[in-house]
């Protein structure tokens, strides 16, 4: 299990969540926001033990360390803080929403959401409870809610830094990323410069939207940015690998992802590696970590957290196993309709020959108006096999032009190639 990218609320109003305020602060430059929270609520807890919402602080900042170090445990250890807080203090609010924001960290996207969605009845003008619900449903494909409730956020309190975050992030996935940029670097703004996790979040977000757009060189300013603010940070070094391929350094990139490995040691991450090693011309490496990130991803298939998505890439792309390809993917489409498993999904078609169903699920993908240079190459070669080529050929020009570096390119200027020939 990994902490989700997609959830972010920032500090400042996290502690507000816990109405707590922690005198005789000393915070040291080499301890994280996150495990100064910790000790200070676990001396609150010593001193009175009957106090929940000490608890309710242990369990905020235990989920915050799950997202600065990448490891689930602490969403456990979150958890039994809560149970402590709720049979102290039955039905409190604090410990409602902190169970929630638990269920979304362990990707339980589906019972958040339904957790969520009650919690809003009983206090609809609750900002956070907001968020949750559009944390939830960005990740289920349910983007007009989605979108409404992080209104709500704005419209509640404007200016916000989670409601930002969140606009930003929906800006991206309606194709809007000029503007993603922009509300991200207000949240930036608006962030105290001590809670330097929240920051390095924002900077490494910042630089995945330039990334996006081909910006290799604006995307490797803001990460270097994060990983100075926040070092080692399992995200950025995810992100500057991805900068690394693009700028065909594969070795780098195969020493940042070995790092972030270490890190956070999860099949999507190994899946990375393989791909890169691959890149590097290190077959043999390549190979044996397919099978290990195969082996892993199987293994953890059937849960709510899992490395599905790549599974499926790696069955179709690498194993050659359309078969096993689809049957992962109608597995987890099942479960969400967002756009990136729609696209996975789509692929997972198109390996096995089902060029209509394969248009179909990329089309829905890309109506929600994201822009992406893999979803355009999908679009383009699925467009190709069925005949179309005027829509195939626009479909990977706006691959090329949106990013001339993604890890697509090349494939996508060799099906314009192959179009050119066949005119």
């Amino acid at each position: 299990m990994r902490p989700s990218q997609a959830l972010h609320l920032t500090s400042a109003l996290l502690v507000v969540v816990c109405a707590l305020s922690w005198a005789g602060e000393n915070a040291q430059s080499e301890v994280s926001p996150a495990e100064q929270k910790i000790a200070q609520a676990r001396r609150a807890i010593a001193a009175n033990p009957n106090d929940y919402q000490a608890h309710n602080a242990l369990a905020l900042a235990l989920a915050r360390r799950a997202r600065e170090t990448g490891d689930p445990a602490f969403y456990d250890h979150a958890e039994a803080a809560i149970r402590d807080a709720s049979r102290l203090m039955p039905d409190n609010l604090d410990s409602e929403k902190l169970s929630i924001w638990v269920l979304l960290g362990k990707h339980d996207f589906a019972k958040a959401l339904d957790r969520a969605r009650a919690l809003n009845k009983k206090v609809p003008d609750d900002v956070l409870v907001y968020g949750f619900i559009t944390d939830a449903c960005v990740e289920l494909g349910y983007y007009e809610e989605a979108e409404k409730a992080a209104q709500w956020m704005l419209d509640l309190r404007a200016g916000n830094v989670p409601g930002l975050t969140r606009a930003a992030y929906l800006r991206e996935l309606f194709g809007d990323i000029e503007g993603a940029l922009e509300f991200m670097h207000m949240s930036y703004q608006r962030t105290p410069p001590q809670e330097t996790e929240d920051r390095a979040w924002m900077l490494n977000h910042i630089g995945h939207l330039h990334l996006m757009r081909g910006k290799v060189e604006e995307a490797e300013a803001a990460i270097q940015q994060a990983l100075a603010v926040y070092p080692a940070y399992h995200y950025a070094l995810a992100q500057l690998a991805k900068v690394r391929t693009a700028q065909q350094r594969y070795s780098e990139a195969v020493s940042l992802l070995k790092q972030l490995y270490g890190l956070a040691p999860y099949p999507e991450n190994l899946f990375e590696l393989a791909k890169t090693l691959e890149k590097a011309g290190r077959a043999k490496d390549a190979r044996k970590t397919f099978a290990e990130f195969e082996k892993k991803a199987t293994a953890e298939m059937h849960n709510v957290d899992n490395a599905n998505r790549e599974l499926i890439f790696y069955y179709a792309d690498h194993a050659r196993k359309p078969s096993e390809a689809l049957r992962v993917a109608r597995l987890e489409a099942a479960r969400r309709k967002d756009v990136y498993t729609l696209d996975a999904y789509s692929w997972a078609l198109f390996a096995n020959g089902a060029y209509g169903e394969a248009r179909k699920q990329i089309e829905k993908a890309l109506k929600v108006g994201v822009r992406d240079a893999v979803l355009f190459y999908h679009a383009g070669a699925i467009a190709l096999e069925m005949g179309d080529r005027t829509a195939a050929r626009g479909y990977l020009r706006n691959s090329v032009e949106l990013n001339p570096f993604s890890e697509v390119s090349g494939a996508a200027r060799k099906l314009l190639v192959r179009l050119k020939r066949n005119r």
